[in-house]
Formats: C-alpha cells, structure tokens, sequence
C-alpha cells in the first residue's frame, strides 16, 4: 500500500519549486492532489504530468493573500474528491530587498499577506474540513529564516517567523481533534523563487553559507513535507523542521 493511498491533498504553490516537487511525489505515493497556484499554465502543466505518470490531480487557481480564493480552493476539493486530507500551505514570495526604513510599504503588505496572511487563511478554512473527517494534516512552508535574521528582508523574515508560530499556536488548539499541525523551514533551495532573482556569483556565495556544501533540492524537501503528512509522523505536532544542510546549526 502506497504511503498516502486514497488520501485528499491540497499543495499551494505547487506550479514550481517545492510544491511542483511535493505535488509529484503525493500523487506518486497514491493521494489525490488538488495542484493550486496563480500561474495556470504551469500548474495545469504539472497536472497534467501527473497524469501521465498514472497519478489523480486537478488543478484550483487561487491566490493565498485572499480569504475568499482559500475558501472557494477548499471547497473545489471537497467538491471534486469529497474531502480533504492533508494542507500544505507552500505558496510564497521573496519581496523586494531593502533596509527596514527604506521598504516599500506596499512590499511589506504584500510579502505579509502571501506568505504570512495566506497561510492562516487557508488554514482556517482547511481546518473546517479536516474536522468533518475526523482529523487531518497540516504542513506549513516556513524557513530558515522563520528561525534567525538576515538582512535587507524584514517582511519575509517577520512572514516566516509568524508561520511557525501561527502553526504552533494551531497545533495546541487541534492535537485533540487529530489534527497535526508542523511547519519546516527549508534552507536555500534550488527553485525559481531563488534562481529567478540571484546571479550566478550570488548564488555561489549562497551555497557556501551552508555547511554541507550546496544548495538543497526541492525533491529532498518534497520527502519531508511527504513524511510530516503521513502516519509514519503520527506523534509529531507543533513541531518546526529545518532542512537546511547545516545553516541553522552554526
């Protein structure tokens, strides 16, 4: 029996990097995924691939910084497969990089609302359906630097930072309705969100700051993320996962 058989999966972000990654490997591990994204091309691309590979996804475009988009995604699910199962809130931007009396408001605004907002906004409505089955799994897609600082980026980091205790908060309110709530918080990884703003002698002085050597990638991420999901995680809650090669431990 395949580690998620017959389970009901919602990945946000999940057109690239990481979620594209998670998405894969859930639907090769037997769950049904609702792929979720802004970008539909690429999303009903990985759809489709899916597919092709024998696996069961549909595709739900949604921006995360809106309550209302959450709530017509979780309901699509419901709707499409009957339930929901398991959440992983992945969806996120970097944001502009600027000292904190020279960021754009509208930049902290917006890097707080996708990737902070967005997070307890989906939760608060996948909980409501997670409940109805009895119980579920929350993943949600934090940081390294929902742990320590760096400079130039106060809006992600103050995200990332309230993503881990947002789903620490949540656990403690759910561990009795047999819903576990974990976030991890991958270090850099080599994905779109990283490649597509940083130049090739950036991202060398990028790799060296972890201590295992490289960057990591988004399919060893995607094997956490598929581990915190399934029983094999089944005492683990309100928990934060670095996976970062050694960045944290320094």
């Amino acid at each position: 029996m395949k580690t998620l058989e017959n389970k009901v999966a919602i990945i946000t972000g999940a057109a690239s990097g990481i979620g594209k990654a998670a998405a894969f490997l859930f639907a090769k591990e037997g769950a049904k995924v609702v792929v979720s994204d802004i970008d539909e091309k690429q999303g009903k691309e990985v759809v489709e691939d899916i597919k092709k590979d024998g696996g069961d996804a549909y595709f739900f475009k949604a921006d995360t910084s809106k309550p209302e988009e959450n709530e017509a995604l979780v309901a699509a699910t419901v709707k499409k497969y009957g339930r929901l199962d398991i959440a992983v809130n992945n969806a996120g931007i970097g944001g502009p990089l600027a000292e904190t009396e020279d960021y754009p408001l509208d930049g902290w605004q917006k890097v707080i609302s996708v990737n902070l907002s967005g997070v307890f906004y989906g939760m608060h409505y996948q909980l409501a359906a997670m409940e109805k089955n009895g119980g579920g799994v929350i993943v949600n897609i934090a940081s390294i630097l929902g742990m320590v600082g760096t400079r130039m980026s106060p809006a992600y980091v103050s995200a990332k930072h309230g993503v881990v205790g947002l789903t620490k908060a949540t656990a403690l309110e759910y561990a009795a309705k047999n819903i576990r709530v974990n976030s991890i918080g991958p270090g850099y990884i080599l994905t779109p969100l990283l490649t597509n703003n940083l130049d090739a002698e950036t991202l060398k002085s990028v790799e060296a700051l972890h201590p295992i050597g490289r960057l990591g990638e988004a399919e060893e991420v995607a094997e956490l993320i598929l581990w915190l999901s399934s029983p094999k995680s089944s005492f683990v809650t309100g928990s934060y996962y670095p996976i970062d090669g050694g960045y944290l431990a320094q």
